[in-house]
């Protein structure tokens, strides 16, 4: 059985926004789920201290390493979490998560958190995946 994905939308403005409302998920599949993935370096150090647009793209692009170390992409998130320490400065800067997401043809359901802080300090943004492959 090949795998397949239904958008769920009981509402149209989400579709608009760039994310589903829900997702079935079907058939033979994979599942993988990610912890939260920030602007770290290779060796483990903050990066773009106070660029909150650099810190998305490049927690972006440690997202797309864990997925395509499972070899999968951000086509085949499911479920996507994004914590911020500010959420008005990440509105502003939503362009750059929306934009991959939407070069991806994702539109995974997405929540988006406001929290105090991140676990290490100067972060300003995480981004937690689940994905699902055949």
């Amino acid at each position: 059985m090949a795998l397949e994905r239904t958008a769920v939308n009981p509402w149209t403005w989400s579709a608009g926004m760039g994310f589903h409302q829900g997702e079935i998920v079907s058939g033979q599949t994979r599942t993988l789920y990610c912890a939260g993935q920030t602007a770290m370096s290779g060796d483990g150090r903050p990066q773009h201290p106070g660029d909150l647009a650099g810190q998305v793209a490049l927690s972006l692009d440690n997202l797309e390493a864990v997925l395509g170390a499972a070899d999968m992409s951000l086509a085949d998130l499911v479920r996507l979490t994004v914590y911020t320490t500010d959420v008005d400065q990440l509105l502003e800067h939503y362009g750059v998560l929306a934009s991959r997401l939407g070069a991806a043809g994702a539109a995974p359901p997405t929540t988006m958190l406001g929290v105090t802080r991140l676990a290490v300090p100067g972060l300003m943004v995480e981004l937690e995946g689940t994905a699902v492959g055949s």
